[in-house]
């Protein structure tokens, strides 16, 4: 697998729009938890995405030696 196989969709349900929540299905309590799970995977994405672009300028900068 290349670096660049990492910036593409692996499963095939990765590839598929999310679809939104009801919130009107929701109450107000489930709505709060529904926001703070969503910023953890926010979190949690965003930290996946800054390991894989150090871990690239790492590998990048020692193949250009």
């Amino acid at each position: 697998m290349s670096f660049d196989e990492d910036l593409e969709p692996q499963h095939p349900a990765n590839a598929k729009k999310f679809e939104p929540v009801k919130l009107e299905d929701l109450s107000v309590e489930e709505m709060r938890e529904y926001i703070e799970h969503a910023k953890q995977e926010i979190l949690r994405a965003e930290a996946e995405i800054k390991g894989r672009e150090t871990l690239r300028g790492d590998a990048d900068s020692l193949f250009k030696k």
